[in-house]
């Protein structure tokens, strides 16, 4: 079972799991957004927090996908188009990545899923023609979301993969604006996905 690096700073009791945010203090300046730490023990677990983002996400929201070369962001993207899709109950498809065609569009009876890899791309002004602006109307996975520059979002949900001992990956889920509000609901999805509280 993986670990779900849950606390609630600041908070001497708190909940048996909850959002980690920075303690309010003097002249401290806003308080960070909420984030989730877990530890991805293998390819599975990736799968796992894929399939819990899955069963959260909605329409209109936008997933950007941060981490170096490798890190797990095609797969986790993978991962979650797949149990997407199964969960509509639309046919097993090959899901490549879209490092070539920079954008892939998959439409589960209304469900579209646009998944972008923007490692190509030289800045947020070559942009234009993906359909960023489309993107709006189902979920948005972005991977290289940095390169969006000023279009990058304030509304969305940040998951920053890295590299942890071994074949250990270490995802940070940060959350901003409405999702904030989600975030315990994908804490509870991260449980029955099996990451320990």
């Amino acid at each position: 079972m993986a670990a779900l690096g849950l606390v609630l700073k600041g908070s001497e009791a708190g909940p048996r799991f909850g959002i980690a945010t920075s303690p309010a203090a003097p002249d401290a300046g806003p308080p960070m957004d909420p984030a989730l730490t877990l530890s991805l023990t293998d390819l599975a677990a990736t799968g796992r927090l894929a399939a819990a983002l899955a069963g959260v996400a909605k329409r209109g929201d936008f997933i950007a996908l941060y981490g170096p070369l490798g890190a797990g962001k095609t797969a986790l993207a993978r991962a979650f188009i797949t149990a997407r899709a199964a969960a509509r109950g639309a046919p097993e498809e090959t899901v490549p990545s879209p490092t070539f065609t920079l954008v892939q569009v998959y439409d589960f009876g209304g469900d579209e899923i646009w998944h972008f890899d923007l490692f190509r791309i030289g800045g947020w002004e070559e942009t234009d023609e993906l359909g960023l602006d489309e993107a709006v109307h189902g979920i948005a996975l972005v991977e290289w979301p940095e390169r969006l520059g000023p279009l990058l979002p304030k509304d969305r949900l940040d998951v920053s993969l890295d590299y942890g001992e071994g074949e250990v990956r270490t995802a940070r889920i940060q959350a901003h604006g409405p999702w904030a509000a989600r975030l315990p609901a994908l804490s509870t999805a991260l449980t029955h996905a099996g990451f320990a509280s």
